[in-house]
């Protein structure tokens, strides 16, 4: 995968970490660079796994699927970018709320719901053939990132960046798979 595409992909994997760090610093009010670094390590060490664990499962059932993989990419990621827009548009009364203590599990529990997708876009990657290791670096560095930032931002901002936010990142997601079909099909390069 090519640099500029897996810099995308960890954007928009950090996305939705980025919007939870939000509401968590807006929660904190006043975070502290600890409290940030915390929470950006959490979530971004859940985020570089859970796509490995997807890459995993996509590869034991590539022998499988071989002729369609490259369909099955796009499918996944359309419909992750979907979803993330579809989140960024609904209603706050969905969202976590932000009043919640930052307990380790808690934290480790919202890690795991933002990185679920990371998970689907891993097995999505093993039908491309990327380097997951890599990709993977790259989405869990880019997560602790935007989730320290985000806590940071969180009692200034709060959760209306948070919601753009999402939505930008489906919109890569979508371009990330739309380029992986057109590649494979040979309409592009």
């Amino acid at each position: 995968m090519p640099l500029l595409s897996t810099f995308l992909l960890a954007f928009s994997m950090s996305c939705d970490a980025f919007a939870a760090a939000l509401c968590k610093g807006a929660a904190i009010r006043r975070p502290s660079l600890k409290d940030a670094l915390r929470i950006g390590l959490i979530f971004g060490v859940i985020e570089a796994i859970t796509p490995m664990i997807g890459w995993l499962i996509g590869r034991s059932l590539a022998v499988y699927v071989e002729q369609w993989d490259h369909w099955i990419a796009f499918a996944l990621l359309l419909l992750l970018g979907l979803h993330m827009i579809h989140e960024g548009l609904s209603k706050d009364e969905e969202d976590e709320d932000c009043s919640t203590p930052q307990s380790l599990p808690r934290l480790m529990l919202t890690g795991l719901s933002t990185s679920i997708d990371a998970m689907a876009v891993g097995a999505g990657l093993a039908f491309a053939g990327v380097n997951i290791i890599t990709t993977a670096l790259a989405i869990g560095t880019a997560t602790f990132v935007m989730a320290t930032t985000g806590v940071m931002l969180g009692g200034v901002l709060g959760k209306m960046v948070g919601k753009r936010a999402e939505i930008i990142g489906g919109l890569v997601l979508i371009g990330i798979g739309t380029t992986i079909m057109l590649e494979h099909t040979g309409y592009l390069g």
